[in-house]
């Protein structure tokens, strides 16, 4: 069977992003993945859900035409979280091939904790 080369193909630049070491005290911490529609119809992201409520996904909310980019905005927030963090954010959209998974990594240096 072939497959179906007609509809919205989202394709990211990366779908990973490491934060490396952050400060608890400096607060939240945002990175914006890029993506464009490599398809033959408008791209609808439907929803980005983050694995835990310290992770906030951004993401457009009008229509990606075809050859266009976008990007999802991923922001954690290390409050009360210290040491290694892993975050998946599962992406759903109108392209039928694909649900892709975005992830974050990083070490968080506590608060009260100014040495490592």
């Amino acid at each position: 069977m072939l497959a179906d080369d007609n509809g919205a193909k989202i394709s990211f630049v990366e779908k990973s992003h490491d934060f490396g070491t952050i400060k608890e005290a400096n607060g939240p911490v945002s990175y914006e993945f890029e993506f464009k529609n490599v398809g033959n119809e408008p791209l609808v992201i439907l929803s980005a859900r983050a694995s835990c409520g310290c992770t906030r996904p951004e993401y457009p909310e009008k229509p990606i035409k075809p050859g266009e980019k976008g990007k999802i905005k991923i922001t954690y927030n290390p409050a009360g979280r210290p040491g290694e963090f892993d975050r998946k954010i599962k992406i759903q959209t109108n392209d039928k091939n694909r649900r892709p998974v975005l992830k974050i990594t990083g070490v968080v240096i506590p608060q009260n904790n100014g040495e490592e």
